[in-house]
């Protein structure tokens, strides 16, 4: 009994991380263009300054483009490019960057 206990407390522990995550991609792509500038039109950047996105986790993502909404981590060209976005444009990019 106890070892099934652990199971279900664990399938909804791994459902429930799942669901917090479970951003728009179709969204985040619509939203991407600012991103593109800098980012590259399909998340790898030519240019060695810039992070590419594709393929991220998108856990990492979140943290991040919140962390520089916030003002928690800062950087003077992302600070500006992240503050106006809302939790969900943050969950909708982060799932199609990962999706990539």
């Amino acid at each position: 009994m106890k070892k099934l206990t652990s199971l279900v407390i664990a399938g909804i522990l791994l459902g429930t991380s799942g669901s917090v995550l479970a951003g728009d991609a179709a969204a985040g792509k619509a939203k991407s263009a600012t991103c593109a500038g800098c980012h590259g039109p399909a998340g790898i950047s030519s240019n060695p300054m810039w992070p590419n996105l594709a393929s991220q986790k998108e856990g990492y993502l979140v943290k991040q483009m919140k962390a520089f909404r916030d003002g928690t981590r800062t950087d003077p060209m992302m600070g500006p490019m992240a503050k106006p976005l809302t939790d969900a444009d943050i969950d909708n990019l982060a799932a199609y960057y990962s999706s990539l």
